[in-house]
């Protein structure tokens, strides 16, 4: 009964059909037929000219991405808690050149404008201080909350002013379009870049970044392959994301994932400790109350002395989950 995380989910079906299907002869690198397709998938998908180039990892996706943004003397504005800050083991310095990840707080792990502001507003315009040049953004957050259109249109709107660009790291985008029940589109609304995540969702190793400037395609392929990640079989990799894109089986897979979360917090009661909006579950427990739910075979992480995370995946067993929101609310 395993909620450690929908990165430990097995491979969807279709997504190995895909590879299998891939399994022939073809140009190298991203000069095969799959590869050729991918922007114009997403183009289609946010309803405006994109480029999309893959890549097998999501901490390279967010990396490559920011390189478009930021240069090695400046900085980025990011939540305290999020990936690029704990989670990535300093490849965003490493990718960057040295760039600074400015720390800020929020409600749900979201930035608001206030929140960047009083981050930002102290630093003073000299060569001495590092200068911020991104703001970084997580969705669905690290805490399994969701921004809205209107929440991004502000911080996009703040970041414009400021002379800013937008990354939003999309590892559980899906999980927040199904949430929103809104477009690709507006789920992303004002981001120049999107990290845009699959295996967490159903592939093996795929991830896209998503560039809403295609302008910027080429230095991101560029700097993919000086980075190590020009897979020379990158058929596969391409294959995994048009499966996963075709007959929406991307959001398919994040309702599935989404209504497990909500089965279990709906036996949880007043020990959340965030709204559940996507597929993460974070619970109040004790260590005696973790140890108990261990001992009934629930996988789960600790996230901290007084708090357990649960992760639904796409293919989460009804009969766990069930079972799980029971021996919660039996706690």
């Amino acid at each position: 009964m395993q909620f450690l995380s929908d990165n430990a989910a097995r491979v969807h079906p279709r997504v190995w059909e895909a590879l299998q299907a891939a399994d022939g002869p073809d140009v190298p690198y991203d000069g095969d037929r799959f590869s050729a397709r991918l922007d114009a998938a997403f183009s289609d998908l946010f309803g405006r000219d994109c480029a999309a180039v893959w890549v097998a990892t999501g901490t390279a996706a967010n990396c490559l991405a920011l390189t478009t943004m930021v240069a090695p003397h400046g900085a980025v504005v990011c939540h305290q808690d999020a990936h690029i800050e704990g989670d990535e083991g300093g490849a965003p310095g490493f990718y960057l050149h040295g760039a600074k990840l400015l720390l800020a707080g929020g409600e749900g792990a979201k930035l608001t404008p206030e929140g960047v502001a009083a981050v930002i507003d102290p630093i003073k315009a000299d060569v001495h201080r590092v200068q911020p040049q991104a703001i970084s953004i997580t969705q669905a957050s690290e805490q399994g909350c969701v921004y809205r259109p209107a929440e991004l249109a502000a911080l996009s709107a703040f970041a414009r002013a400021r002379g800013l660009a937008l990354h939003m790291d999309g590892a559980r985008f899906a999980n927040a379009v199904a949430f929103l029940g809104c477009s690709p589109a507006e789920a992303a609304t004002g981001a120049d870049a999107l990290s845009f995540g699959m295996t967490k969702n159903g592939a093996m190793s795929a991830e896209v970044v998503v560039l809403f400037d295609p302008a910027q395609a080429q230095l991101v392929r560029m700097r993919r392959k000086r980075a190590g990640h020009l897979q020379s079989k990158g058929r596969f990799v391409a294959a995994q994301v048009l499966a996963m894109l075709e007959d929406g089986l991307w959001l398919d897979n994040a309702r599935a994932a989404n209504a497990a979360a909500a089965a279990i917090a709906a036996g949880a009661g007043g020990r959340l400790r965030y709204p559940v909006e996507a597929n993460e579950v974070f619970l109040r427990c004790t260590a005696a109350e973790r140890a108990a739910l261990c001992a009934q075979g629930f996988g789960f992480y600790d996230w901290d002395q007084d708090t357990a995370r649960f992760v639904t995946a796409w293919n989460a067993d009804p009969g766990a989950v069930a079972a799980l929101a029971r021996a919660i609310a039996a706690l």
